[in-house]
């Protein structure tokens, strides 16, 4: 049982001042003005956040991070259930407590030099991940872990197998992608050659887009199938590099209700406009472009048509972009933070226990300070709770910090809230 104090509480639509919240068991039992729980008496261990901000855990919904740890080479595998362990220790550190492990089944030689990406090798991350998720509280892992199928549309083979993994229950998350050159992510058909055909000469490059635009696709019905049968199973199901509309449109009718890195402005928004999750990724924020050349993460938060965001390949990435739209863009904490936590929560179906601080949620808590290095600042965790449990502690100098001034700054705020104004 725990009290988190001195700390400014991020919900989803305002940040309180001058409130604590109390952890018993899983859950957040209470968020209460500061100094209602006699916490030495009521038996509470204390958790001082100094002045930073007390924060929901990160919900990645699409990362491909635990593929780096696992063959930190291309030809190198290390072992899995280690590199498992060592991931989610990295994720913790970046503030990520519910992570959607991303793995990519391609089906056409070119797309799957990795020797991680071999179907054999994702079924044995898949049984890990749902091992850990089968005995949650009760392992020895730390974070939450979920995984997300990426089933690129050349891979005709792999139907039934995608769907006997679906029914197991080892899936939470599917989405659909294709990465055919011409179109999508590479509709510019000189970045599918710098991505993939580097060392190849230009005659072979020839030859591997003719061989990859004229490879077998998953007909729709396949499609479909894969798709009732997620829908069945619980299963949020996306698309990836929408082009257009009328692709757009397609996956609607699938019954896709995320988007993946929409290539335009303009799809994005009609995503939107139809109701639809977009995501984009937290590198995009920190370099302020795509690395393909497509929508940019940053235009699209200020367009309003990106309403998740992801760390993609960079966990890193996760926290710090949160802080780079609110100091550099003038994005209110809380929306920043929103977009990282119940927005994607909310996306593939979990924000009913996860994403946000409200009363009878899981407690998975992040105390965030910004901490100064010369001219610049940085965000940094001090302490984790998972399930109401302390998973995490970093100790910092206690130095002045932005998030301490900017309390002051914002002083004015709490004065406008009452005690019916905090979001149970």
């Amino acid at each position: 049982m725990y009290v988190i104090r001195n700390g400014i509480i991020v919900q989803p639509d305002r940040l309180l001042f001058g409130y604590e919240l109390v952890v018993e068991k899983d859950r957040i039992a209470a968020i209460q003005r500061q100094g209602a729980l006699d916490a030495e008496a009521a038996g509470f261990g204390v958790i001082d956040a100094h002045g930073g901000y007390v924060a929901p855990g990160l919900v990645d919904i699409h990362s491909d991070y635990i593929e780096t740890v696992i063959s930190p080479r291309p030809t190198v595998l290390m072992d899995f259930p280690t590199a498992l362990f060592e991931a989610e220790r990295e994720l913790l550190a970046h503030g990520v407590t519910t992570m959607f492990h991303s793995l990519s089944a391609y089906g056409h030689a070119e797309m799957d030099l990795k020797p991680v990406r071999r179907w054999e090798n994702t079924e044995k991350i898949m049984a890990l991940v749902a091992a850990a998720k089968a005995t949650e509280g009760r392992n020895a892992h730390l974070i939450r872990h979920r995984l997300h199928l990426r089933l690129e549309i050349d891979n005709v083979d792999l139907v039934g197998e995608v769907e006997r993994h679906l029914r197991a229950g080892e899936i939470d998350e599917l989405s659909f992608m294709d990465h055919t050159p011409g179109q999508g992510q590479y509709r510019d058909i000189e970045v599918w050659r710098r991505s993939f055909t580097r060392e190849v000469t230009d005659e072979d490059a020839a030859r591997m887009i003719e061989q990859q635009q004229g490879s077998p696709k998953l007909a729709f019905e396949q499609l479909s199938r894969l798709a009732e049968v997620a829908r069945e199973m619980g299963v949020a199901l996306a698309s990836h590099d929408d082009d257009s509309v009328e692709k757009l449109d397609l996956m609607r009718e699938l019954g896709c209700t995320i988007s993946e890195f929409p290539i335009s402005q303009e799809v994005a928004a009609a995503a939107r406009e139809r109701g639809m999750h977009t995501v984009m990724g937290t590198p995009n924020i920190l370099l302020g472009k795509s690395h393909s050349g497509n929508l940019s993460a940053r235009d699209a938060v200020r367009a309003g048509v990106a309403s998740c965001l992801c760390s993609d390949y960079y966990p890193t990435a996760m926290l710090q972009s949160a802080f780079v739209l609110h100091h550099d863009f003038k994005l209110p904490l809380e929306q920043a933070f929103a977009m990282l936590t119940i927005s994607p929560a909310r996306a593939v179906g979990i924000d009913g226990e996860l994403g946000s601080l409200e009363e009878g949620k899981k407690a998975d808590v992040l105390v965030v300070r910004e901490v100064e290095e010369g001219q610049r600042s940085y965000p940094v965790i001090t302490a984790t709770l998972v399930d109401g449990r302390v998973v995490s502690r970093m100790w910092y100098p206690a130095l002045p910090s932005m998030s301490a001034r900017f309390a002051v700054d914002a002083a004015t705020r709490a004065e406008t809230l009452s005690d019916e104004g905090v979001r149970a």
